[in-house]
């Protein structure tokens, strides 16, 4: 278990690593506040992230579930504001990080579906053995 969280918390950290390579707005003065900002996503997205959810929930149905990523982007702005040196500088670049590791997540998945020749299943239990994530 504490193998996957590492893992988990690895690959925010790379994944937040290539927001700011390719998104304005968002900057990390270094490896260390990097990792920091993705232990903390982390945090937020297991502690407020779900009440965010449940308070927003109607409308996420009303917006057939794209209102998730205003609520990724408000929980990646969050963050920039709890790290020292690593910063978000507005909702609008807040929006496109989690745009960006929406799909970095996507490609992820993808890349790892086929890794495994299919074993892979999201929030999915078989029965069979494979990669449960």
């Amino acid at each position: 278990m504490l193998v996957g969280i590492l893992f988990i918390w690895l690959v925010t950290a790379f994944g937040l690593w290539i927001v700011t390579l390719v998104v304005p707005g968002v900057t990390a003065r270094s490896t260390g506040s990097l990792l920091l900002a993705a232990l903390v996503l982390g945090l937020v997205n297991a502690f407020i992230r779900p009440l965010l959810w449940l308070l927003t929930l109607p409308l996420t149905v009303l917006t057939f579930g794209l209102f998730a990523l205003v609520i990724n982007a408000f929980t990646l702005w969050i963050t920039g504001a709890m790290v020292k040196g690593f910063e978000v500088r507005d909702f609008a670049s807040a929006l496109l990080a989690a745009l960006v590791m929406a799909l970095l997540g996507l490609a992820g998945f993808i890349l790892l579906q086929w890794l495994m020749m299919g074993e892979v299943h999201w929030m999915y239990m078989t029965g069979r053995q494979g990669v449960y994530l």
